[in-house]
């Protein structure tokens, strides 16, 4: 199965988990309820998320007289992805990282930190750029941000269906679901329906890694950049993890910004670095 198509099935689960609930909290009355949350939320994130995740960071703008290497990689590489050049920025943390974001490639971002861009070869940043505009061209922060709004909508939607069912129902429901067995039903969904969104939206991002990891690496012509890149980047950041992270924005960079220990690494939004790294060897072998 190719990975848009697995995509479109994820981001479709998401979608019919929002009817359910909306359907459980009020029939058609609760549904478009529903829909007109994930509407709007999804404008806003298609318009402003870029803006928004830039100044959580301190992001400020590089060019080519600042930084002539990481200009020069980007600008090849840009070229050779017939895309326009995106803005450059750079994040002021030694924990060596990077993400790209805007809703398309004519309005694309690519940050970098400081740690980077110090523990980087030439080549491997070539494979991490070339990663990262991979998510630009393949509309991955797009998707992204879709996922997380959808998520987002089904955790409100599911606190206000606990709500609902502890206080003894929706008036827009049939007399008949009114009961016990109707009210414990949308209890138990609205409970198990933020986990299962949960792991739909990590499935959503790792699929969108995989898929990034495979098209940067047809784009530099060397599938091993990037793989000795990422080893670097999941020693330092396993030693190191970015301070000023969120949870709500670490499915944006290319390694997981967060500590990743244990249990924890179960619902990491990132797939493992192991898998990554196998998968692009295998890449280069097969030529």
């Amino acid at each position: 199965m190719s990975s848009m198509i697995k995509t479109t099935l994820l981001l479709g689960a998401l979608t019919g988990l929002i009817m359910l609930i909306g359907g459980m909290m009020g029939g058609r009355g609760g549904l478009e309820i529903a829909f007109v949350f994930a509407i709007g939320m999804n404008f806003f994130s298609y318009w402003f998320s870029d803006k928004m995740v830039l100044r959580a960071y301190g992001a400020q703008p590089l060019d080519a007289a600042s930084a002539p290497d990481l200009y020069g990689i980007v600008n090849e590489l840009a070229h050779s992805a017939n895309i326009p050049m995106p803005k450059l920025y750079l994040i002021d943390s030694d924990t060596p990282n990077a993400f790209a974001t805007g809703r398309n490639p004519k309005h694309a971002a690519v940050a970098v930190t400081r740690g980077i861009m110090r523990i980087c070869t030439r080549e491997e940043l070539k494979g991490v750029i070339g990663h990262e505009l991979s998510h630009v061209i393949n509309r991955d922060i797009l998707i992204s941000s879709m996922a997380a709004t959808l998520a987002g909508v089904i955790m409100m939607v599911a606190s206000m269906a606990r709500w609902g069912a502890l206080l003894g129902g929706f008036g827009g429901r049939d007399e008949n679901d009114r009961g016990g067995g109707g009210l414990i039903t949308l209890l138990a969904t609205a409970i198990l329906a933020p986990i299962a969104a949960t792991m739909i939206q990590l499935a959503i991002s790792r699929t969108r890694e995989y898929q990034a990891d495979a098209s940067g690496a047809h784009l530099t012509h060397n599938p091993l950049l990037l793989a000795n890149a990422l080893r670097k980047l999941e020693s330092a950041n396993e030693r190191m993890p970015m301070q000023d992270a969120t949870p709500a924005t670490a499915h944006m960079f290319i390694v997981n910004p967060l500590s990743a220990e244990g249990m924890s690494r179960l619902f990491s939004t990132h797939p493992p670095i192991e898998e990554r790294i196998r998968r692009l060897e295998q890449m280069a072998h097969s030529g």
